[in-house]
């Protein structure tokens, strides 16, 4: 038996351990799936937030790599609501020097997406 070879004899045994692994690796999920859930981190509730709920303006904590379009689609799913507009500001870290410690501290960094909605339309927080 020669190493290189050109004929090649395989068992049944071997090409259908190749046949099972191959079918293992293949999954249903589409290339073009996202997990929507995942997008939004939680809602920022604060004083200003609170009073936009008001106007129809909800703030969320959003994901780093978080576009308007993916925020929109994670709305319409978790919350079956349809956004009008959507505002996203990044908010970036910073460093300053704290005043009962005496030294420098760092505040860290998020992504906020401002959700504005239809008069009709509520998204229930609580």
């Amino acid at each position: 038996m020669a190493l290189f070879s050109r004929s090649k004899t395989k068992t049944v045994e071997e090409t259908a351990a190749k046949s099972t692994k191959a079918k293992a690796v293949v999954s249903n999920a589409l290339p073009t799936d996202k997990d929507l859930s995942a997008i939004i981190i939680k809602p920022r509730v604060t004083e200003k937030a609170v009073r936009q709920n008001d106007q129809n303006v909800y703030t969320f904590v959003v994901r780093q790599n978080a576009t308007k379009f993916l925020v929109a689609d994670a709305i319409k799913s978790l919350f079956k609501v349809t956004p009008v507009k959507i505002n996203i500001v990044n908010k970036s870290p910073r460093q300053f020097m704290s005043r009962s410690k005496g030294r420098n501290v760092s505040a860290k960094g998020m992504k906020k997406a401002y959700v504005y909605l239809k008069k009709g339309d509520r998204i229930d927080l609580v």
